[in-house]
């Protein structure tokens, strides 16, 4: 029997770590490992169309799935491809492994065709990047390369020359149990017993909840209800926290709405859960703030804390809720329950005043009738943009819906590529890429993918010719707005082209009819929606310093804009608050 060389003994590792496929694009120095996972019935090789798919791709099945997931590049251009979609899954502690194929060894530091060095390039985006010189690394390399990436949460490197990967693999190599799940952290009894005082002491708290609070719903809820505390979110905590929450008071930041802002400034004690929320404009500077987290460097880097408290969000509530004093005393919540409702009142009538006959369509309308019309344990992946925005008010979490973007990264294109990895996790469930019709056509050639696999991705394109967001940045700085216009074909028509379902709407009585058969399509589909590119209104006292981008240095911006079923949450929460 022939020896195992190097690549086979790689696909082996990613086999035993429960890695099911390998995103990438065939290349020389990665043809030994993509002809080993051919010879390997446990691993199948996708074959996107554009590098940076399959990294974003990866990272969205990690996300789904929080196990470690991988993609490959071969040498040079190839690999540097990968890198914006590393950069969205290490900001996303998304478990990555990353296979950087590299020019002949021998070849390494002398100018060789395609010469780059990847496990420099990558160190900024990865917990561990690093390079296979010798086949007498293996398999400890990449055994410590995953262990990295699942037990940190992020990406994790390996360039390999395509020279060694041919070559046989040791003979008495050490094949160690990996690593494939997280622990829980359990803070210390020093910093439970002062986070107890701070609540004890305090009169209004609020919890302000971001990605950690992720299995942590039910545990939030029952602090929350002890401490009669107001609930906010970020937009990476909306899919885990604001749904069957009698406490929500809404969403902070650029795309906010009701009564989160007030809440976290109005307060005596604000508790950060599980969230690196980036924008401490939003934060107040005069209240005592205590933050919970798994990842200490997150602990203080965005406010100034009065404690730190590092652990994960449910093991530190199951230590805290039962040795913290019930309060009794509602009026801070209930003050703010009512803010919150009718903060969402005052805005519901921007999707709801004829957007039933507005032409262009309102995309208010067309995330409203989304919501209502997608299955309820759908997939979304959201384009960086005003696709952020309709997500963020119209989509509606109940704890099997997912909600996946670029939230933290903040790249464009990246909704149609994470759409692929969902989909290949489970051919069953609904994905729905809200795409905005620039980052869908930066990365259009990967429509071809869901055609290749015949995956049964739906495409909702919010097609209103324009960088929508740019625009508004542009706008709000005092400029004109400038290289932000795109000249579109009819994305239908591309669609049928490719072999898809496709679907061009132009008026909102088309809209309900035209996702319902989209929905019922069996394979891929994309409906091509015009909308109004013109759906925002500015609030009337607004600075130049307050947007850069997604960085803000105001106090508060609030974006009109309706806010879809969340309302109704708003309206039955309010039934809980005592009348006089």
């Amino acid at each position: 029997m022939a020896k195992p060389n190097v690549a086979e003994q790689f696909v082996d590792i990613l086999v035993r770590a429960g890695v099911q496929r390998l995103y990438g694009v065939v290349g020389d120095s990665l043809n030994p490992v993509v002809d080993a996972i051919r010879r390997n019935a446990a691993i199948d090789w996708i074959q996107v169309r554009h590098e940076e798919t399959a990294a974003f791709a990866a990272g969205a099945e990690a996300q789904i799935t929080g196990r470690l997931a991988a993609c490959a590049g071969s040498c040079g251009p190839g690999n540097l491809h990968l890198i914006n979609g590393l950069y969205d899954a290490h900001r996303s502690m998304a478990p990555v492994l990353a296979l950087a194929s590299h020019i002949p060894s021998s070849e390494i530091g002398l100018g060789y065709f395609q010469e780059t060095h990847p496990d420099q390039l990558f160190r900024e985006c990865s917990h561990y990047s690093e390079l296979i010189s010798n086949p007498q690394q293996m398999p400890r390399l990449v055994q410590t390369a995953i262990q990295h990436a699942v037990g940190r949460s992020g990406v994790s490197v390996v360039s390999l020359p395509g020279d060694i990967a041919s070559q046989p693999a040791p003979e008495k190599s050490i094949e160690h149990a990996l690593v494939t799940s997280r622990p829980s952290v359990r803070p210390g009894d020093a910093e439970i017993d002062k986070l107890v005082r701070m609540i004890d002491e305090a009169d209004r708290i609020t919890l302000f909840c971001g990605s950690g609070t992720a299995g942590a719903h039910a545990d939030v809820m029952q602090f929350a209800e002890r401490v009669k505390s107001p609930v906010g979110h970020a937009l990476r905590g909306k899919e885990w926290i604001q749904y069957e929450n009698p406490y929500d008071v809404g969403m902070s930041g650029l795309l906010g709405y009701g009564a989160a802002y007030e809440a976290t400034h109005e307060c005596d004690l604000l508790i950060l859960l599980g969230t690196d929320f980036p924008y401490n404009a939003f934060l107040p500077d005069d209240v005592k703030i205590a933050q919970v987290d798994v990842r200490p460097e997150h602990l203080g880097r965005r406010s100034k804390l009065d404690l730190a408290v590092w652990g994960d969000v449910r093991e530190t509530l199951r230590c805290l809720t039962p040795r913290v004093r019930a309060k009794t005393d509602r009026r801070f919540l209930d003050k703010m329950l009512k803010k919150h409702a009718d903060a969402l009142e005052g805005v519901i009538k921007a999707y709801t005043r004829k957007v039933d006959k507005h032409v262009p369509i309102h995309p208010e309308y067309v995330g409203s009738v989304l919501d209502e019309l997608a299955d309820e344990d759908a997939v979304f992946t959201v384009d960086t943009g005003m696709c952020n925005v309709w997500a963020a008010r119209y989509l509606s979490p109940n704890g099997r819906r997912r909600i996946i973007g670029s939230f933290s990264h903040g790249s464009m294109a990246n909704a149609l590529p994470q759409a692929i990895g969902g989909q290949f996790v489970d051919r069953g469930r609904q994905v729905v890429s809200m795409s905005g019709d620039g980052g869908f056509s930066m990365l259009m050639g990967d429509f071809l993918t869901l055609v290749q696999y015949d995956l049964p991705v739906k495409v909702v394109l919010f097609n209103n010719s324009s960088l929508g967001m740019v625009e508004l940045e542009m706008l709000v700085a005092g400029l004109p707005s400038y290289g932000t216009t795109n000249h579109n074909p009819d994305f239908a028509a591309v669609a049928r082209a490719c072999g898809a379902y496709g679907v061009r709407v132009e008026k909102p009585k088309q809209l309900a009819g035209a996702l319902k058969d989209a929905f019922r399509h069996k394979g891929p589909a994309l409906v091509d929606i015009v909308t109004d590119p013109n759906a925002l209104s500015i609030p009337p006292k607004i600075s130049a310093e307050m947007v850069t981008g997604f960085a803000l240095s105001a106090s508060k911006i609030v974006l009109d804009g309706g806010v879809g079923r969340m309302v109704q949450l708003a309206r039955s929460n309010l039934r809980n608050v005592p009348r006089p």
